[in-house]
């Protein structure tokens, strides 16, 4: 293998720090802002934690935060047992009629304008409550259907995916020894698919959480999420207060992101010892 020439090597490590420093500059500039002391967001006047202490002492924001947690779990859980199913029906159920059509609509929410999707659902909910009388006001519940009905799609092509890299044999293996379907299922199947499914459920809370534009279609004057609560607050001025928000967003999520690598790396380290051993005679 020929050696990269260092000309060309320079040139991918300054494109490399040139897009890190994209990404990332403008979310360190806004933690180094979240302690800036002055209510101006673009004026420096010094280090200071006061609007963290603000933070926490608006009562808006922090039900509006335990608010989308709340949906985003809800939500997520429910969208990947729907999504699941249907990567199994899609994957696992051979030909069947009407097949064609099914696919299309666990795919369509992914191409659908959240404008046209969020329309949409708030006009079910208005024909659902003059027709049996539920829902009687748009809130927490309609939210939590409107994310559970696009954060399934994005579960459906996550785990089916992995379903069509999964090898049947095993499967089919075990119903030969006499087992049954549901018992292969929740046996051979489920702790095979378990990465894209947990995959999945990080996706669809992340996709909940940060949703706007839905959201505000189905949401009532009772239920108000964190992206609803951001985006009013920024149209009348950025508040620092919201700096504050965006620096413990970001820490948390770094946090749990390294967690997640350091098992995924001690995981593959293990592996690796173990495939040594296993070759040595």
């Amino acid at each position: 293998m020929q050696d990269i020439p260092a000309s060309r090597s320079w040139v991918r490590r300054l494109i490399l720090i040139l897009g890190l420093g994209f990404l990332y500059i403008p979310m360190l500039i806004l933690i180094i802002y979240s302690f800036n002391s002055s209510r101006l967001v673009t004026v420096w006047a010094g280090w200071s934690t006061h609007w963290y202490g603000e933070l926490f002492r608006d009562q808006a924001i922090i039900s509006a935060v335990l608010l989308s947690l709340t949906i985003a779990f809800m939500a997520a859980t429910t969208a990947v047992v729907l999504g699941t199913i249907a990567a199994f029906v899609l994957t696992r159920f051979g030909r069947f009629r009407g097949e064609n059509g099914f696919a299309f609509m666990i795919t369509a929410p992914l191409v659908m304008p959240e404008v046209i999707t969020g329309l949409s659902l708030l006009l079910l909910f208005v024909a659902l409550g003059q027709l049996i009388g539920w829902p009687t006001s748009r809130g927490m519940s309609t939210i939590w259907i409107a994310h559970v009905t696009f954060c399934s799609a994005y579960v459906a092509v996550v785990v089916s995916s992995r379903l069509r890299e999964l090898e049947k044999s095993l499967e089919e293996a075990a119903m030969d020894l006499g087992a049954r379907p549901l018992k292969v299922f929740f046996v051979i199947t489920l702790p095979l698919i378990a990465p894209a499914i947990v995959a999945g459920w990080l996706l669809a809370f992340t996709l909940s959480l940060d949703d706007l534009v839905i959201a505000s279609f189905v949401s009532g004057p009772s239920a108000t999420t964190l992206p609803m609560v951001v985006f009013s607050s920024v149209r009348l001025g950025v508040s620092p207060k919201i700096n504050a928000l965006a620096t413990i967003i970001i820490v948390t999520v770094s946090i749990i992101t390294f967690i997640g690598w350091w098992l995924m790396a001690r995981a593959e380290r293990r592996r690796a010892q173990e495939r040594a051993l296993m070759k040595k005679p």
